[in-house]
């Protein structure tokens, strides 16, 4: 990996942990995704937190809570610099919930006073520099999103694509994400559909296999490598069993 490829990834928070944030933003990290799906974030967290990750130099993206109206737009509002979208089912449902990323007429987003528009008014040129500022990525991972993903990616208000390769991997029933041979070929056909369109490809990537792969061979702008509860466990981990040697 070179320094370049250390600028392209990011870590995955589960926890409103703004210190481990800052410790991330100190090693050279430069974007955070929010798990708000899984992770315990309440809306006034979110509200604080996310323009506080932002003052400390980190791009902040939110998995949001469902495909709905309320989840994307609260975020976006509170300043996230982009959503993933989860649980896409086929490109109906993609064209309807990522509308909610992009103000009229090319999207349905609802327009916020306060921070999202700067604590002031704003001419009619700020919408659509908005819309081209604000990323809003297309989770696949289920097999009507895969069959549609081309067609997904052709639509003006998804930026990017972000495969979900466990959730992907259950609901083609192969069991868990094992990065087999057949789990590449989802992640390749997802990859060729962003491509296809100009789209951007941004991958949640574990092991050094899959960094590579996603950076080299897949052509992925950036991927999301570190887990943060798990990074705390193995630390811990370790940390008590240097205290058992010293016993």
């Amino acid at each position: 990996m070179t320094a370049a490829d250390h600028r392209r990834m990011g870590f995955w928070l589960t926890t409103p942990n703004f210190q481990f944030a800052e410790m991330l933003a100190l090693a050279g990290f430069r974007r955070v995704i929010l798990d708000v799906e899984h992770g315990p974030f309440g809306h006034e967290t979110l509200h604080m937190l996310i323009p506080a990750l932002k003052g400390i130099g980190l791009e902040v993206y939110v998995k949001v809570l469902a495909p709905e109206r309320s989840p994307i737009q609260t975020v976006l509002d509170f300043g996230a610099d982009g959503v993933m979208i989860p649980h896409i089912q086929d490109l109906a449902h993609a064209r309807e919930v990522t509308g909610y990323t992009k103000f009229p007429p090319t999207g349905d987003r609802s327009l916020a006073g306060g921070r999202a528009m700067g604590y002031r008014m704003q001419p009619d040129t700020w919408f659509g520099e908005t819309d081209r500022r604000t990323k809003c990525f297309a989770m696949i991972e289920t097999a009507g999103a895969l069959r549609d993903a081309a067609a997904i990616a052709a639509l003006p208000t998804v930026d990017g694509l972000f495969p979900g390769p466990t959730d992907l991997s259950l609901r083609r029933e192969r069991g868990m994400y094992k990065r087999t041979e057949a789990d590449w070929r989802d992640l390749e056909t997802i990859a060729a559909a962003a491509r296809q369109h100009g789209k951007s490809l941004v991958f949640p990537a574990w092991s050094p296999e899959e960094r590579a792969r996603a950076l080299d061979d897949l052509g992925a702008d950036f991927v999301f490598s570190g887990l943060e509860m798990l990074f705390l466990g193995m630390a811990v981990a370790g940390f008590a069993e240097a205290l058992s040697a010293e016993a």
